[in-house]
């Protein structure tokens, strides 16, 4: 029988690498040819749907398509993050992953996708710390006062969160694991009944995102007492970090783009790359500053690893804190 010479086996394969290549070459050629939409997993009006609209504004004159923001609320974020885990993987839908992400992985009995699996990370947008907040008339004046208080008097003191298996809920809950202290957890459905209870003094420390909370300390509504970045930020002088009490206690929430898993390695390039255009313009870095944050680009490799390494973490609290899964 007649063998193929090695030429012939090397053009073969050239071939076929071609052939197999091909659609997604096109698709990467001739992305995005009609609009795109970037789904939000939570009403409009918030922080998470006020940075996919800034974003969206500023991509679109980059890819040449219209970017459509469109909100689907649901269960803490997930109904969004599963209908775009279970689009086409074509780049015509995407998702603004917010660091909630990580948490309900965590705290959810069963969620419907693969928190991490079933996803193509593009880069991270923004980071913004937590801080931890109270009434100007609380009895305590800073975060060293408010541990021994809570020291003083086990489960007599509360903090305020979002609701249940939320970043704020899970915040306060390492909190209490580091210090040894046990702050009773108050959740609410988001909206100004935490600031409401806290300014009354019914609940005693309100744990949450610069974002919404600062506008409410410069105003003097609120007295911060620790944010939990790495650093302290200029926008809340005086104010110290977390971590200058509680050493490691270091936590930013994100926010950031995602497409799903099937999405090809091209346009989630293409995707990085514009997107790290978008957070390089002056007008964006300064509008993300006045929302308490700042712009975060990174590598798709870089955001996998941390939304990773995050949902690990909340899954070890969990289990050691015998929080009970939803």
């Amino acid at each position: 029988m007649h063998q193929p010479s090695l030429m012939a086996l090397k053009w073969l394969g050239a071939a076929l690498v071609l052939l197999l290549g091909a659609p997604v070459t096109t698709l990467a050629q001739g992305y995005p040819d009609r609009p795109v939409k970037v789904i939000v997993g939570f009403a409009p009006g918030g922080s998470s749907d006020t940075v996919a609209r800034l974003v969206a504004q500023k991509l679109t004159p980059l890819l040449g398509q219209p970017i459509v923001v469109e909100n689907k609320p649901g269960a803490g974020g997930v109904l969004g993050a599963d209908l775009v885990a279970k689009a086409p993987g074509d780049g015509y839908t995407l998702l603004l992953a917010v660091s909630g992400h990580a948490t309900a992985a965590a705290m959810m009995k069963k969620l419907p996708f693969e928190p991490v699996k079933d996803f193509a990370w593009i880069t991270t947008l923004t980071t913004y710390p937590f801080v931890f907040a109270t009434s100007p008339q609380a009895p305590f004046k800073s975060l060293v006062e408010l541990i021994a208080r809570a020291k003083a008097q086990p489960g007599k003191l509360s903090y305020s969160s979002v609701g249940v298996g939320s970043a704020h809920h899970l915040v306060g809950e390492w909190f209490n694991a580091e210090t040894g202290i046990d702050l009773l957890h108050v959740p609410f459905r988001g909206g100004t009944s935490t600031l409401v209870e806290v300014l009354a003094g019914r609940v005693d420390i309100m744990v949450e995102t610069v974002t919404l909370a600062l506008p409410h300390i410069q105003s003097g509504k609120l007295r911060a007492l620790a944010v939990t970045s790495h650093q302290p930020v200029d926008f809340l002088p005086g104010v110290p970090t977390v971590n200058q009490v509680v050493p490691g206690f270091e936590f930013q929430s994100w926010l950031g783009v995602a497409a799903p898993a099937a999405t090809p390695a091209a346009v989630v390039e293409r995707l990085n790359r514009e997107l790290r255009l978008v957070l390089e313009q002056a007008d964006v870095r300064q509008r993300l500053a006045d929302l308490g944050g700042g712009a975060a680009p990174s590598s798709p490799e870089a955001m996998r690893a941390q939304v990773q390494t995050e949902v690990t973490r909340w899954q070890r609290l969990v289990e050691s804190r015998g929080i009970e899964k939803q």
